[in-house]
């Protein structure tokens, strides 16, 4: 870049594009919302037919235009915001020089060479004649000592001056002209094919995008007021609500990621970063697996080994299952949470269901997915529910089911605005053999259950505090148990369903008040009694307790369901009796009587 253009660069006019592209992403954002939360929920809520299915599809594909725009806008307008940043500070710079050689009697020629007038060094005859001199830039230690050795050795003091200024206006312009290489093909990249119909090529794309609008854009996002560093959820809200709307957008565009995890920033703020983030990966995710050869259809084969018969695998097979087979079972289990996710934001408006917030989301390993059935920030009534062994992505549509058929009962009790969460926040044991019986997956994730309870204070958007219920299933309810011990369980209520035991002897331990324990043991259920011995309480001078146990002190609620996983299914004194506690009107929900005080009996 040469010296009259970088002196002619308006960074206003830039940042005003910036703003521009984000107002368009923004009125993209808003469209989007539009149709997924009125006018498709609307349909759902109220026709049916291969015509509303229909419109349902080409409005999904519409939505998905939106999201897009709104996602590529975010980047442009970023990569504005960074290029004004890098060539703005060059352009300080090149004034600052320029100003300071005018000052100093020196002239600043077009082509960034510095002419100097004459002078004479003190004990000098006459004055030595004036002169112009070219800068370099980027000067090294030779180079340096080489011109100190100049400026020591010509009689015109001034040359010294002339030739910082002239490398100050180099390293400008280097500066600028590299600013420029970097950031112009990232900014060619931001474009869209020309059709009408987002791919997971597209949203691949995109991730290409924000990787190469992210690597250049460093300078300016390190310029940015960063997350604090392993702060609570109240300083993470904090450094949200004192960024400008330029730095939060440069923050969703380029780093969606930490700004989904952070717990304490607005659930509408941390759902559009995880839309990014969902959207992305299920892109790079698919077109991964569509590059993976399909497994052999002949996958076994039999063999006579002694005197008889066995199967075993092909050798067609097992030389592509070592060479793909657990990348590709991780990629279909991915996918296969990432769908589920999907299909709950498309099932907004059906039989009421409130709009969906992916409150966490990550694709990797065993996965996390954090998914609210209407916004908790406002939300009168809130449940958090953690599921337990054997959860992981793949297998969450089931629990956000749970978590849907207990806000349509909660909320159905008119006593106030409902939001259940799923809370798959955790490495959950995925073996009931091998891993359900040890502790450290409950004690691992606990604290991140806790922030996540606290962080729901801390992005509360109303002046009114929530009833706020944790729910644990199974080996979840271990995690909620090791939360309550580990810390201060941020609740009112504690609901445990299938428990194998909570680390804790009695109810009073579970950190909420007295009376608001309550327990689930259906008819048929094996793990309360298998797992005590691994997950029970103890004083140590008594038997191992769990929550089914009269002595541990809680509430026993009436539970019709049998086996160890239809405490959530509709139409059941079990989901019922649920959503009578989480709607803040336990004192309605029905109690097993007392058993019998017989010995032996528990």
């Amino acid at each position: 870049m040469d010296l009259e253009t970088l002196r002619a660069f308006k960074q206003a006019e830039y940042e005003e594009a910036a703003d521009g592209y984000r107002a368009a992403g923004d009125m993209a954002m808003t469209a989007k919302d539009t149709i997924d939360t009125k006018i498709s929920a609307g349909i759902r809520g109220e026709l049916e037919g291969k015509a509303a299915e229909a419109a349902l599809g080409e409005l999904k594909e519409l939505s998905k235009n939106f999201h897009y725009a709104q996602t590529e806008c975010g980047l442009v307008s970023t990569a504005l915001n960074g290029f004004a940043f890098d060539i703005g500070a060059a352009k300080r710079k090149l004034d600052a020089a320029i100003a300071d050689a005018q000052a100093a009697g020196c002239t600043v020629n077009p082509n960034g060479s510095v002419s100097f007038p004459a002078g004479a060094k003190p004990g000098a005859e006459k004055p030595a004649d004036g002169g112009t001199v070219t800068g370099s830039a980027g000067g090294t230690d030779t180079s340096d000592a080489i011109e100190r050795q100049a400026i020591n050795i010509h009689p015109n003091p001034n040359y010294g001056k002339a030739l910082g200024f002239a490398n100050q206006i180099a390293d400008a312009l280097k500066e600028a002209t590299e600013a420029d290489a970097k950031w112009a093909p990232k900014l060619r990249a931001l474009k869209a094919d020309d059709d009408l119909k987002v791919t997971d090529r597209d949203w691949a794309d995109a991730q290409s995008d924000m990787g190469g609008v992210s690597d250049a854009g460093k300078g300016y996002l390190d310029s940015l007021p960063q997350p604090p560093k392993d702060g609570s959820p109240k300083d993470n809200a904090n450094w949200w609500k004192g960024l400008t709307p330029e730095q939060q957008e440069a923050w969703l565009a380029l780093r969606p990621e930490t700004v989904g995890r952070l717990d304490g920033l607005p659930s509408p703020v941390r759902d559009e970063a995880n839309r990014v983030v969902l959207a992305e990966k299920h892109g790079q995710y698919q077109m991964e697996l569509d590059s993976i050869p399909k497994p052999p259809a002949n996958e076994w084969t039999w063999i006579t080994a002694g005197m008889y018969p066995s199967k075993v695998h092909t050798d067609e097979w097992m030389e592509w299952h070592n060479k793909y087979g657990d990348r590709y079972e991780q990629l279909n289990k991915s996918l296969k949470g990432m769908n589920a996710i999907q299909d709950r934001f498309d099932r907004t408006g059906i039989k009421g269901l409130p709009e969906a917030y992916l409150l966490g989301f990550n694709p990797e390993k065993n996965g996390r997915a954090i998914v609210a059935n209407g916004n908790p920030d406002t939300a009168d009534h809130q449940a958090i529910y953690v599921p337990g062994t054997t959860s992981n992505l793949g297998s969450v549509g089931g629990d956000i089911g749970r978590m849907e058929n207990l806000w349509r009962v909660a909320n159905g009790q008119n006593n106030g605005s409902v939001s259940t969460i799923t809370w798959l926040g955790y490495d959950a044991p995925q073996d009931i053999v091998k891993d359900a019986p040890f502790s450290h997956y409950a004690n691992d994730g606990a604290p991140a259950y806790n922030r996540f309870l606290d962080g729901l204070d801390a992005s509360r958007s109303v002046d009114t505090d929530p009833h706020r219920t944790a729910i644990g299933h199974s080996y979840g309810t271990t995690l909620i148990g090791s939360a309550a011990r580990q810390g201060d369980l941020n609740a009112d209520d504690v609901i445990v369903a299938g428990s194998p035991g909570v680390q804790v002897p009695k109810a009073e331990q579970m950190d909420v008040p007295k009376g608001h324990v309550w327990n689930q043991e259906a008819d048929g259920d094996p793990v309360p009694d298998i797992g005590r011995f691994g997950h029970g309480g103890t004083d140590w001078d008594g038997p191992w307790t769990i929550p089914s146990d009269q002595r541990f002190g809680a509430n026993q609620l009436q539970t019709d369901t049998e086996g160890h996983s239809d405490y959530w299914k509709e139409g059941t004194e079990s989901l019922r009796n649920q959503g009578l506690v989480v709607a803040g009107k336990g004192d309605d929900a029905t109690l097993k009587p007392p058993p019998n005080p017989t010995p032996g009996v528990r």
